[in-house]
């Protein structure tokens, strides 16, 4: 019988079955609402900034003639209407390496020659794929990471990912041994490594990569003739110190502009995150490989963004003055919402990673598992999605090396919406009962254990107050 459909439309290797796309899929057969649907699910498990759109939205109510596309006193619709080719609007290149470069402390100044306009960082990141590797060509990516890049990344492009296994141990930073042994299990399999991918800031962690840690990448970069790719697209979400290091920053630093190793490293941003603009679908490749820039923009032309989106947000990051008041304000409501959800969670006895950047936090959930094993950490997952109603991202989903860690969203809400997830938990945490068990246990190992005292005070707080049965509930 002929086949009617080919090998990539039957394909199941999109990765559409992780627990990170089932969360979604369980939320939006039951979204919460406060008024229409108020025992829905909650969504935390999408990493969206909706914080400060009061400040766009007011920049918009000032500026009618942008929305009107009126400039001078004439109309730009014709303009904007007809035919663009697929390098971009020039004014829009330049306000955007303004702007990387604004949310980077001006270390590091970018050239709108070198940058390539996609819609959206996951085209972005598929299409730095495309020009890095052949298919069956290897990508080193550290764990735990965004889920979606096992489509992102190989779906269509047939690379693999090899992970490089980062532990909480250190608060999972990269070491030079992780990366040695990542590459080493790439040869046992026959993969060449055509590059090391990070997140930087982290997604799921939601940290900063130290300067050390950037130097041990280049270093390893450097001896193994390889490629370094930087999705940096939370650069502007950074709310706390330690300040962030572009990849860029550190290979100045080391004054490496005219080595080989300056045209290997290739950085990713976007809008969606530092705007908070994901449905503008707005993303960016910037490298000082002229072949790749050259490459990647005929690539473009697949998935381009509109000439009216380009203009609208061209105008709105020119207004420097805006843009500085936007980021400013933005980290304070990142800081306040951040510290929300990690005092409502240390209400529960549930610790979160240090972080300081980011829109969600990588929450410690290991004492509440009945075993230290991945299949615990689903039982928990489920549990959470059922019977508490929030979809959070179980740290399997990012391909964490320990079960019992899950990303938590913060900043895709409303106050009252966070408070009465935090109530939720609170309440969840009070009345089950393998819970409070587990608990006890854990108590109990703690107590034995050398330089556990804070860890023990946190789970003894908890076990007198499950035992008096002080919990609130959802209402």
């Amino acid at each position: 019988m002929l086949k009617m459909l080919s090998k990539m439309a039957m394909c199941k290797s999109h990765g559409q079955d992780s627990s990170y796309f089932i969360g979604w899929q369980e939320y939006e057969k039951n979204p919460y609402d406060p008024l229409q649907n108020p025992s829905g699910i909650i969504q935390m498990g999408l990493a969206e900034n909706q914080l400060s759109f009061d400040l766009l939205e007011s920049w918009l109510a000032r500026n009618q003639d942008v929305i009107q596309f009126r400039e001078n006193g004439g109309s730009m619709f014709r303009d904007l209407a007809l035919f663009q080719d697929y390098h971009g609007l020039q004014a829009f290149k330049n306000v955007l390496v303004s702007f990387m470069t604004e949310i980077r402390r001006k270390k590091v100044k970018f050239d709108p020659k070198n940058l390539v306009l996609t819609a959206g960082s996951t085209s972005a990141n598929e299409t730095l794929i495309f020009c890095l590797a052949e298919p069956g060509e290897a990508l080193l990516i550290p764990t735990p990471y965004y889920p979606g890049f096992d489509r992102d990344l190989k779906w269509r492009t047939g690379a693999e990912i090899v992970p490089i296994h980062c532990y909480s141990s250190n608060n999972f930073r990269i070491t030079e041994s992780a990366l040695e042994e990542a590459y080493e299990q790439a040869q046992k399999c026959n993969l060449t490594v055509k590059g090391v991918f990070i997140t930087n800031p982290s997604n799921p962690l939601g940290t900063t990569m130290s300067r050390n840690e950037l130097n041990i990448l280049i270093t390893f970069a450097m001896t193994k003739n390889i490629h370094i790719v930087s999705d940096e697209i939370y650069a502007g979400t950074v709310f706390d110190s330690p300040k962030f290091i572009s990849i860029m920053e550190a290979l100045i630093d080391r004054k490496l502009e005219k080595s080989k190793m300056w045209n290997q490293v290739h950085i990713v941003s976007s809008l969606s995150k530092d705007l908070g603009l994901p449905g503008f679908r707005v993303g960016m490749i910037y490298s000082n490989n002229e072949t790749l820039i050259a490459a990647a923009t005929k690539m473009s032309s697949f998935g381009l963004i509109s000439s009216q989106t380009q203009y609208l947000l061209s105008k709105i990051l020119g207004d420097r003055r805006f843009i500085k008041r936007y980021v400013k304000e933005n980290k304070k409501q990142l800081i306040h919402r951040r510290e929300m959800l990690a005092s409502g969670l240390a209400n529960s006895g549930i610790e979160c990673l240090e972080s300081n950047a980011g829109l969600f936090c990588f929450v410690d959930m290991r004492d509440l598992l009945k075993s230290n094993t991945f299949e615990a950490e689903m039982e928990l997952w489920k549990k959470i999605i059922s019977n508490v109603g929030l979809n959070v991202s179980p740290g399997s989903s990012c391909h964490c090396s320990e079960p019992g860690w899950f990303r938590v969203c913060f900043a895709n809400m409303s106050k009252e919406t966070l408070d009465l997830a935090m109530r939720r938990i609170n309440n969840f945490v009070n009345s089950d009962k393998d819970i409070c068990q587990n608990l006890r246990q854990q108590l109990s190992r703690s107590v034995t254990a050398a330089g556990s005292r804070r860890r023990s005070r946190t789970i003894a707080n908890w076990v007198v107050k499950l035992s008096s049965g002080d919990g609130r509930t959802d209402r």
